[in-house]
C-alpha cells in the first residue's frame, strides 16, 4: 500500500504513531530499574561473611511530565472505533502507565503501577479457574519430584559467554543476514541474557549450558529480537518494533512457548520461571530482600543465581517488603495464554493469526483486532519467522495432539489404565 492510497484516517493514524514513537523514546523500564553490578558484589562478599544486610540501590527518578501529557494527547486523538485507533489509545496509555511507575522508582508506589502493567500472582489463568499461583506451585513441585531423576552435573559440561557468543553470532548470520544482530558479552548485566533488534548481550563470566543455548536461540533470537526486525519493517506502524508495556506478556509468554514448540525447554527452566512468580508473592506479603534471596538459595540455586533471581523481584522498590517489581508474573501467565491462542487458532482454522503474530511486537488481542489492516496492506507480513512457524505441518500436528490430549483428565487415570490386555 503507497502512502498516497491511504485513507484519510490511515494516514491519521500513521500520523499519531510517529508521535507515539517519539514520545516513549525516554521511557526505558528495564534501565531505570536495573541494579548495578556493584550492588551484587557488595552484597555476595557481605553474605559469605554471614552479614545479609538488605542491598542499597540508588535511583535516578525521571521526569517524564511532557511524555505523559503527549501521550494522553495521543490517545485522545486516536479513533476508539478504528483498529489501528485501538492499537495506539491502548499502547499509549500503557506507555503512560509506564511512565508514572518510573517517577516513583524506589519507593512501594512501584508495585501498583507494575500490577495494572504485569499483573499479580493470583490472577485467573484465561479458560480455567486456576490461577498463576497455582501453575507455578504446580510446576515447583514436578521438577522437585523429578529431579533426582533428571539431575545434571552442570560442572560438566559448560559453555562460556564467549563461546556461546561465537556459535550465537554464526547462528543469527546464517539466518537473519551477516552483522543484522549482534551478539556480545556483557559484565554489568545483571540476566544471563537479553535482546534487542540488533543486539543480543550475555552475561560475562556465567557457565551456559546445552539448554541454554537452544532457549537464547529460541526465546531472545527468534522471538525478542526476530519481532523487534519485523517491526522495524514496518511502513507505518512504527511502534511495533518497541517492546510496549503492554505486549511484555504475550512477548514473554511467546518466547517461552517457542522453547516449547522448540524442544528447548527443561523442567528445571520451568521450575525457575515458578519460583519467580512464588518469589513476588512473598514480597508482596512483606518478605524482604534478604528473606526472597535465601527462598532461592533454598530451592537450590546458587548465591549468584538468588541474588539475580531475588533482584529481578525488587527492581525499583524498596528491598524492605510488601513491595514488588511484577514483571516476571507474565512469563508463566504468558506461556498459558499463549498456548492456549495457538491452539483456539489451530481449532479456528487461523494459522494466519499465529503468522501475523510475529510482525512486530503486539499483544494477542492485536493480532486479531489488526487483521483488517493487515488485509488491506496497512501492516506488512512478518519479513521472519522463527524455524517452527514456518514449518506449518509440524507446528499443526504439535498443536493438534496437545488439543485432544488436553481433554484426558489425569485425575481420572490409574496406572492400570495404562497396562491393558494380558
Amino acid at each position: 500500500m503507497s502512502a498516497a492510497a491511504l485513507s484519510p484516517a490511515l494516514e491519521r493514524h500513521a500520523a499519531l504513531d510517529r508521535r507515539l514513537v517519539a514520545a516513549v523514546r525516554r521511557i526505558r523500564v528495564l534501565p531505570t530499574v536495573a541494579w548495578p553490578a556493584a550492588v551484587e558484589r557488595a552484597f555476595l562478599e557481605r553474605a559469605q561473611r554471614g552479614d545479609m544486610a538488605l542491598p542499597q540501590v540508588d535511583y535516578a527518578r525521571p521526569d517524564l511530565a511532557r511524555e505523559r501529557a503527549e501521550l494522553e494527547a495521543i490517545a485522545a486523538a486516536a479513533d476508539p472505533g478504528h483498529p489501528a485507533g485501538v492499537y495506539l489509545i491502548r499502547t499509549a496509555t500503557s506507555w503512560r502507565i509506564a511512565a508514572e511507575m518510573l517517577e516513583a522508582v524506589g519507593t512501594a508506589a512501584v508495585t501498583s503501577h507494575a500490577i495494572v502493567l504485569y499483573g499479580r500472582p493470583g490472577d485467573a489463568i484465561p479458560g480455567g479457574d486456576a490461577s498463576n499461583l497455582d501453575a507455578a506451585r504446580h510446576f515447583v513441585a514436578l521438577a522437585d519430584e523429578l529431579g533426582a531423576q533428571l539431575a545434571l552435573d552442570e560442572a560438566a559440561y559448560c559453555i562460556p559467554a564467549e563461546a556461546l557468543r561465537d556459535e550465537l553470532q554464526a547462528t543469527l548470520d546464517a539466518f537473519f543476514g551477516h552483522g543484522r544482530i549482534a551478539v556480545e558479552a556483557d559484565p554489568e548485566l545483571t540476566a544471563k541474557a537479553a535482546a534487542g533488534a540488533t543486539r543480543i548481550r550475555l552475561r560475562s563470566a556465567t557457565c551456559f549450558s546445552a539448554y541454554d543455548r537452544h532457549q537464547l536461540l529460541a526465546h531472545e533470537a527468534f522471538v525478542h529480537s526476530l519481532t523487534a526486525l519485523n517491526g522495524r519493517e514496518q511502513p507505518y506502524l512504527a511502534s511495533l518494533s518497541r517492546t510496549s508495556p503492554r505486549v511484555t506478556a504475550t512477548q514473554e509468554g511467546l518466547a517461552v512457548f517457542a522453547e516449547l514448540m522448540s524442544g528447548s525447554i527443561d523442567i528445571g527452566r520451568l521450575k525457575r520461571i515458578s519460583l519467580r512468580i512464588l518469589a513476588i508473592d512473598m514480597a508482596l506479603d512483606g518478605a524482604d530482600f534478604v528473606e526472597v534471596f535465601r527462598y532461592f538459595r533454598d530451592a537450590g540455586q546458587t548465591a549468584v543465581d538468588s541474588f539475580n533471581s531475588a533482584q529481578r523481584v525488587f527492581r525499583g522498590v524498596p528491598p524492605t517488603g510488601g513491595a514488588a517489581f511484577t514483571k516476571d508474573n507474565v512469563y508463566l501467565h504468558g506461556l498459558l495464554t499463549v498456548h492456549t491462542f495457538f491452539r483456539w487458532a489451530l481449532k479456528n482454522n487461523r494459522l494466519d493469526l499465529m503468522r501475523q503474530l510475529f510482525a512486530g511486537k503486539m499483544t494477542l488481542h492485536d493480532a486479531i483486532t489488526l487483521a483488517p489492516l493487515f488485509e488491506s496492506g496497512f501492516i506488512a507480513p512478518p519479513q521472519y519467522l522463527p524455524p517452527w512457524v514456518s514449518e506449518a505441518a509440524g507446528l499443526a500436528g504439535k498443536l493438534a495432539f496437545s488439543l485432544f490430549a488436553n481433554r484426558i483428565h489425569m485425575t481420572a487415570v490409574d496406572a492400570t489404565d495404562l497396562t491393558p490386555g494380558l
